[in-house]
Order: C-alpha cells, then structure tokens, then sequence
C-alpha cells in the first residue's frame, strides 16, 4: 500500500511540474530569423499570436513583430490598434498573407465598416516599414508605428481568416475569434495578453495537462497494470494496490480537470465546444461509476462477481476510448504546437505496444498453464484408474 501513495503522490508532482511549466510565457523564448531582439512581448490570449515591442517614447514610434503560430499559407492574419475600442470597427490594421505566388505580402488597412473589403489603405497614424515572413506556418509581421503619445496605452485587437485567389475572406465567428481583443501598454510593456487573457490562456492549458496525464496516460497505464500483472501469481496483490492507486489518483486528477474546464465554460460566455464539453461531463459521469464499482466490489466467489466484471471491465474501456477522444478534441480547440499533440500519440503507441507484447506474452503462460493442468490432470486419471499397463499388472498381481 505504500508503494500506492508513493505514485499517487508522484503522480501529482509531475502534474504540478507540468501546469507550473504550461504558466511560462512562451514569448520569452522565441527568437527571429533577423536576430532582432524587444523589450517587452506579450503572449495574446487566443488564436496562438504573440507580440513583441519596443517603445521609443521620445521619438514616438514602436517597433514591433505580431507573430501568429500554427497557421497555413491559406490564411490571412492581422494585428490591430482600435483608439475607439476593443472591437473590429475603428481599428487600424496591420494584415499579411501569402499571395499567389508563395510570398508573404504584408499592408496597412482601415477596417471602417462591419463588413470590410480589408483592401490595402492608409492609417491614422505612419507607418513607414512593414513586412511579413512566413516559415515553418508562422506568419510574423514586422512594422515601424509612428503614433501620438496618447496612443501609448490603447486597445488591441487581432485576426485570422481564409485566403483564396489572393482575396481575404470573412473570419470566423466563433470560438477563439471572438475572444481575440484586448488593451496594450507600450510604455509600461503591460497587456492583456498577458494579464486576464493570459490567466485564461494559462487555465486551458492547465486544463490540458491535467486532463492528459489523468485520462489519456494514468487510465490506460492502470487498465494494462490490471489485465497483465496479476497473471503473475508473485504480483499479487501488488497489481491491485498498484491498479487502484492508478485509477484513484487518475479520478482525483482528472475531476480537478474537469472543475477548471466548468470554470473556463462559465467564464467563456457565448463560446461553446459541444462535442468536448459533453464527453468531458460524461466521462466524468462513467468515472464516479466506477469509484462507486471499487466500493461496491463483491467477493471472488460471489454469485454477483460475474456481473460486477463485466460492468467493472466495459465502463473502464468506453473511459479510455472517450478519453483519447476527447483529448484529440481538446488538441483541436487549443491548438497547441504540433509537437504537443505528437508527443501524446507518441505515448499512446508506446502504451499500445506495450500492451500488444503483453497480451501475447500473457496468452502464452495462460495456455501454457492450462497444458501443464491438463497433463497432470490425464496422469491422474491414467493412474487411478489403471489404465496404463502398470496398474493392470498390479491390480492383476494382488
């Protein structure tokens, strides 16, 4: 039972290790192919986007990079200022796109309606540089701002949408487009994309480990430590302390992924993500099932156990399905770097491995147990009965 509390409470520092991780700002590491360095940046709270700056007050300019990550050639991306407003209308854009013959073109426009031609126009402000790379699907625009000192602190907001045949479509609008909009301070380096967006960026991201470690890994490694260890006679009962810790800390895990997904829910007016939202409360549902299972569990010889199991065994599986399910989903809506999403199925062929060579290997002890029984069992029988030649002789001989 030690060896249990010891990867329970394991278990949870690797989590804490991982959310701490998930809270770093992730544009402090990044670098550009110029070399070029800023002073301040600010990881945005939607969309994967990122700014950095450098605010010469005296001079009255601001040199900044808006880069936009996991994209495709096939969208457009834009960064705006909105003197009037944390909305659309108003804001003054910087866009960039990769035109149709494979290089990123980058412009000012002044999106002045609420259906914008978002064609290339001047702004209330200079601009005088203005350029855009794409690699490795990321879109950074480079630009030069000259702005008056009352637009140091204002609002900020930002896009992404389709391209087709060098026309800029309509963004979407749901999800994480709605929520692309916030403040920024030149001066002072503060943003929202930092702050309120930021906590909320780092509350799904908290979600996601969490969610991972408890559903997507702990559940599966305490289904394959129940199936496989206890063919071993010498592992029992170790493989179940082992498989409860497993399961338990992977419930208490994951019920703290789940209340921080409610929050985010509740927090997230107008934003919904169905599919996700509903696995997640019926997993949840499946997951007290099988705590109460763990409470209700019946004696090896009970008339009962054989129901048990066959309840016990199929909510533990559709757990484990619905989970890997459900984590791809969440990948969807978060939209982290792909690397994130490798590693994870990367754990799942590991896992899937695994339990490929231990099925194999446990049917052959199985089977050969069950050869070496019946040996035994006919050499028994042969000798009891005399039929062999032996016991005729002595049955003759007496």
């Amino acid at each position: 039972m030690e060896q249990a509390w010891k990867l329970v409470l394991f278990s949870c520092l690797v989590v804490s290790f991982l959310a701490s991780s998930s809270s770093a700002q992730t544009c402090r590491t990044q670098s550009f192919s110029n070399n070029k360095l800023y002073t301040s940046c600010s990881d945005l709270s939607a969309l994967n986007c990122y700014l950095h700056w450098t605010y010469d007050q005296a001079a009255g300019t601001v040199d900044l990079a808006f880069r936009h990550t996991g994209t495709t050639s096939s969208r457009w991306s834009a960064w705006a200022i909105n003197p009037s407003g944390a909305s659309m209308l108003g804001s003054q854009a910087l866009v960039a796109y990769v035109n149709s013959s494979g290089v990123p073109h980058a412009f000012t426009s002044s999106i002045d309606s609420m259906s914008p031609s978002m064609q290339q126009s001047n702004l209330s402000f200079g601009v005088p540089n203005i350029s855009a790379t794409f690699e490795n699907n990321e879109m950074t625009i480079f630009a030069v701002l000259s702005i008056p000192s009352n637009l140091s602190s204002t609002n900020q907001v930002w896009q992404e949408g389709p391209v087709s045949n060098d026309q800029l479509g309509i963004h979407p609008t749901t999800g994480a487009n709605m929520q692309s909009a916030g403040s920024v301070n030149f001066l002072t380096g503060e943003s929202t994309g930092s702050g309120s967006g930021g906590s909320r960026t780092r509350r799904k991201n908290v979600h996601g480990v969490l969610n991972t470690v408890s559903w997507g890994i702990l559940m599966p490694l305490g289904a394959i430590i129940a199936r496989y260890m206890k063919v071993f006679k010498s592992a029992d009962p170790a493989w179940f302390y082992l498989h409860i810790a497993c399961q338990t800390s992977a419930y208490g895990i994951g019920v703290a992924g789940w209340a921080t997904g409610i929050k985010l829910g509740s927090d997230s007016p107008g934003v919904t993500h169905n599919p996700h939202r509903n696995i997640g409360i019926a997993l949840f549902c499946l997951g007290t099932l099988q705590v109460f299972a763990l409470l209700l569990r019946p004696k090896k010889d009970h008339k009962y156990r054989f129901y048990w199991n066959i309840y016990h065994h199929s909510i533990g599986y559709a757990v484990i399905i619905l989970s890997i399910i459900n984590i791809f989903e969440g990948f969807d809506i978060l939209n982290p770097e792909d690397k994130w999403e490798w590693i994870y199925i990367g754990i799942l062929i590991f896992l899937g491995a695994v339990a490929t060579l231990l099925e194999a290997f446990t049917w052959f002890i199985v089977l050969r147990r069950r050869k070496t029984g019946s040996d035994k069992h006919s050499h028994s029988m042969n000798g009891t009965n005399g039929v062999n030649g032996h016991g005729a002789i002595r049955g003759q001989d007496v």
